[in-house]
């Protein structure tokens, strides 16, 4: 009787162990995504070139989706330097170009086919620490305007909190261009 009494309290212990851990975790989770959603939007500003615009309005049905497959995108011409133009950007504010080439936002859905669906939470963070596609040392950098430079210098916390939001938004299909050399050619 006595051990049954035992093992009843201690499962009874347990339980509230695991209950109340559990609760603890997803409330922890939700304070993670929510803090990964005020860098993402209000200190990042990620918003300003990964969501295109409609006239003057952001597209929140592309929210992050990066620059739109179809959309046209600006042409730098070297000539422009001597008139002291740097940088020109599409109508949606989502491509860029410049001396370094043709950039555009890249889609941060979760879309496993487009976005960063496929990646991982160490490519995502290796990425923003070392400015090279995917984080990988041997791929492409990743081109301006992209401030790879600020994010490499985000703690790891942070970088978790902005990947962990990311992964909870709408994935939106969108293949974006891959980024241009100064010839106007794929990397």
């Amino acid at each position: 009787m006595r051990r049954s009494f035992l093992i009843m309290t201690a499962s009874f212990i347990l339980l509230c162990a695991v209950i109340t851990f559990g609760i603890r975790s997803v409330d922890s989770q939700n304070e993670i995504v929510k803090r990964g959603k005020y860098l993402v939007d209000a200190v990042g500003a990620c918003g300003y070139c990964h969501t295109p615009r409609l006239g003057a309005e952001y597209n929140m049905d592309m929210y992050l989706a990066g620059h739109p497959k179809d959309e046209s995108f600006p042409r730098y011409n070297f000539n422009m330097m001597q008139q002291s133009i740097f940088l020109l950007t599409s109508p949606q504010l989502s491509a860029f170009s410049g001396p370094f080439g043709t950039s555009f936002a890249s889609n941060l859905t979760p879309d496993k086919e487009t976005g960063l669906g496929e990646w991982t939470e160490k490519m995502f963070i290796d990425a923003m620490r070392t400015g090279k596609h995917q984080g990988n040392p041997t791929n492409r950098n990743i081109f301006p305007p992209m401030p790879t430079k600020h994010y490499a210098q985000m703690n790891d916390a942070d970088l978790k909190a902005i990947w962990a939001y990311l992964k909870t938004i709408k994935p939106v299909k969108n293949e974006v261009s891959p980024v241009l050399n100064r010839l106007g050619r794929p990397f």
